[in-house]
């Protein structure tokens, strides 16, 4: 099997190990990882901002990379992915050019937890993490897209590792993309109750799919001076160090 993965503009310049963790458990689990040039922002922060042209030129750009080759997107990231999967061929609908290469290129796109489980049948990769930790769904995933069986499913399979129920799971950690810069008090109030759940939990590590949720929440551990570590679900499944900072 072999697959596209698109990185996602935040871990490529910000925690590009993140990619090269997702790429590392995909190839582990038999899948042969391509990594199509050219690639940048899927458009979504200039969506969310209403600069609804640019973030079609963003998207149709996406489209023109994803499309070079056949094979399924694999994306370590709900909100991405759900970019592609929803909003580009809404942004494309009237595109003669671009509407039907859109909506090809959405119904093979897949979010990594969602594929390693639903596509590579893989919910065990073989990972060990010695320890304790809670999950947090992150919105566009869950909401969107559905996720939230896969990563725990994938968690369970994780030797060595307790896996803590969090409470509000389901509540967002408040940062929502320009919704953090913009409304910055109601967001800060929103991750203050996201961090007094994961510390009231006990557990050493928070992870999710999403960096941007978890460079959120690993700004307000760090605040608080709390020792809960930060990981993306591919780097726990990798086994690679905690990526809580930019690499």
């Amino acid at each position: 099997m072999r697959i596209q993965l698109l990185a996602t503009c935040l871990v490529d310049h910000l925690f590009p190990r993140v990619g090269l963790a997702a790429a590392a458990v995909l190839e582990r689990c038999g899948v042969q990882v391509t990594v199509p040039p050219g690639q940048t922002c899927c458009g979504q922060p200039a969506l969310n901002a209403g600069f609804t042209e640019e973030a079609r030129r963003m998207a149709r750009h996406t489209i023109d990379v994803l499309t070079a080759d056949d094979a399924p997107v694999v994306v370590p990231s709900g909100s991405c992915a759900d970019m592609i999967v929803h909003h580009a061929p809404g942004l494309l609908a009237g595109d003669a050019a671009y509407a039907s290469r859109a909506r090809a290129v959405a119904a093979r796109t897949h979010e990594l937890s969602q594929f390693l489980v639903d596509s590579a049948r893989r919910p065990d990769c073989g990972a060990c993490l010695a320890g304790s930790a809670v999950y947090h769904p992150s919105c566009h995933g869950l909401r969107a897209l559905g996720v939230d069986r896969q990563p725990r499913e994938l968690l369970a399979h994780v030797r060595g590792l307790e896996l803590r129920p969090l409470h509000d799971a389901e509540t967002c950690c408040g940062f929502g993309g320009l919704f953090a810069v913009k409304m910055s008090d109601v967001s800060g109030a929103m991750l203050e109750r996201k961090l007094g759940a994961i510390e009231a939990s006990g557990a050493d590590t928070v992870i999710a799919t999403d960096m941007s949720c978890l460079m959120h929440i690993a700004g307000g551990l760090r605040r608080r001076g709390s020792r809960v570590a930060v990981r993306h679900l591919a780097d726990v499944l990798a086994g690679a160090g905690p990526p809580t900072e930019p690499a």
